[in-house]
This record gives C-alpha cells, sequence and structure tokens, in this order.
C-alpha cells in the first residue's frame, strides 16, 4: 500500500480509525472526512505516527447533508487526482426519525446517500484499479425494501438501522455494474458486533442493552480487519460486488440479491442527490 491514497469516512473511532491506521502503517497515505474537527485533529496525529511524513489530510463535512458532501468532494477531487481506495465507512443508529435541512431521513441520509454521493462525486478520480470498500451489516437479515418508505415514515430505530445497511449492500450490487469494465471494483462486508463508541449514547433499554452487550463485542481492530482486506488484499483483486464477512465472501438475503431494487434506489439516489 506504498503510496496509495485512501479516502475514507467515519475514521475518528472505532473500525475506521482501526482500519486507518492499519492502512497507514501499510505505507498508505490517509485522506479522512470526519464531522468532529477535533476528533479529526487527534486521528491525524495518530497517523502522522503510524506513517511519518506521508502527508495525511482531514476534510471536516457533515455528511448527512448532501451539500456538505459534494463540497468536500469537490474539495478532496481538486487536490488528489488519483485515488486508489475510497472507503465509505461513516455511519449511525438513530433511535427517534430526524429530519435535515435538506429534507431527507437522518439515517438514509448518513448511512447510505453519503455513500453514493461521495461515489458520485469522486468516481472521475478513481485510479485503474481502484477499489470502493462500503461498511454494511448482517444487520440488513430480517430487512426489506421498500421504495415507499426510504425516508421510514414508520420509524423504529433498529429496523431503519438494518435496513440502511440493506441499502449499502444493494448500492454495492449496482454500483459494481456501473463501474464495470472500468477496473473499479466494488465491494461491502460485515465488520461484526464491534465494541466502540456506537454503543456509548444510547439511552432507555435499548442503551442499557447496548451497554451490556459491549464487553463481548469484538474489538475495533478485529472488526477493521475485512476493510483492510478488501482496500489492500490481493487475494480480491478483480471481485467485485460481493459482500463479505470474516474476509470471505458471505451469504447476502433474498431481499439485498433483488438487482430490481438496486437499479431502482440507484435511480432514487441520483434523483435525491441532485435536489438536494
Amino acid at each position: 500500500m506504498h503510496g496509495k491514497v485512501i479516502v475514507m469516512t467515519g475514521a475518528t473511532s472505532g473500525i475506521g480509525e482501526a482500519a486507518a491506521l492499519a492502512l497507514a502503517a501499510m505505507g498508505a497515505r490517509l485522506v479522512l472526512i470526519a464531522r468532529n474537527p477535533e476528533r479529526g485533529g487527534a486521528t491525524l496525529e495518530r497517523l502522522e505516527r503510524a506513517n511519518p511524513g506521508a502527508g495525511h489530510s482531514v476534510y471536516h463535512a457533515d455528511l448527512s447533508l448532501m451539500a456538505e458532501t459534494r463540497r468536500a468532494a469537490a474539495e478532496i477531487a481538486e487536490r488528489e487526482p488519483a485515488i486508489d481506495v475510497l472507503a465509505n465507512n461513516a455511519g449511525a443508529l438513530f433511535l427517534r426519525r430526524q429530519v435535515t435541512a435538506e429534507g431527507l431521513e437522518r439515517t438514509f441520509a448518513l448511512n447510505h446517500m453519503s455513500y453514493f454521493g461521495l461515489t458520485a462525486d469522486l468516481g472521475h478520480r478513481l485510479a485503474p484499479g481502484a477499489r470502493i470498500v462500503n461498511t454494511a451489516s448482517a444487520a440488513h437479515r430480517g430487512t426489506r425494501f421498500s421504495m415507499e418508505n426510504l425516508q421510514s415514515e414508520r420509524y423504529r430505530g433498529l429496523e431503519v438501522y438494518g435496513r440502511s445497511k440493506l441499502l449499502n449492500i444493494l448500492f454495492t450490487r449496482q454500483a459494481a455494474r456501473v463501474f464495470e469494465g472500468t477496473g473499479v471494483t466494488v465491494n461491502c462486508f460485515h465488520p461484526g458486533v464491534v465494541a466502540s463508541r456506537f454503543f456509548d449514547d444510547k439511552p432507555g433499554g435499548l442503551g442499557f442493552f447496548l451497554r451490556m452487550v459491549k464487553p463481548f463485542a469484538v474489538s475495533s481492530r478485529k472488526g477493521a480487519e475485512t476493510l483492510v482486506y478488501l482496500a489492500s488484499s490481493d487475494a480480491v483483486r478483480g471481485v467485485t460486488g460481493r459482500y463479505f464477512a470474516r474476509r470471505r465472501p458471505a451469504k447476502i438475503t433474498d431481499e439485498a440479491a433483488n438487482d430490481d431494487s438496486a437499479r431502482a434506489l440507484w435511480a432514487e439516489s441520483t434523483r435525491l442527490y441532485a435536489s438536494a
């Protein structure tokens, strides 16, 4: 990975930070997009220690807002003529329905639309043989795709989060088709149940349950292994449109394998991103 340029979201904590540090130690230069300037700066210092003098950088944006996603992508595209890996990793679970200033339901905006927007706006900067890696989850199991409920008018936090992970897989499969013939590959993965900040700020019974489960979850470093593998391993060179767990191809549900849903999601995401 020496000299490779990796653009990564959600890299200031958890599996994102663990993966960024591992890839920096392998010689890569990291370009981060972070919402919190303080955490972004702290991660930048750690990256500098992992790979001194590489020129790591951080851009600040709230990726639940498409205007900020577009701005961050434009700033990166201006400074990075060739991107080797785009790692779409940012995500969150919100227990109550929130609508952004642009009119998008927040889970959908952050967990799916930021992936779509960055991929669309940075696609022309992807180097030959570049890789796109999307963080999905086994939480997609048991959820269903519905064009009529993309904005989750009927809101249950865990269900909406799981559906956003279903969208990540559908997006991955359609993006692989869109990039077919370019040499760019697109894959996604399940990191496992990871002991990270994801567990820490949830109120009520769910928060209590998550905090009880946290000691039994895998470490961020362990959860990051498949992201690092998909970003760097020769074993997956040329592999595209797949879902991985524990560095191996894994099964997805029939809902996640529905190509009609994937195409419909892509078309609607294109419309929403253009109008945001």
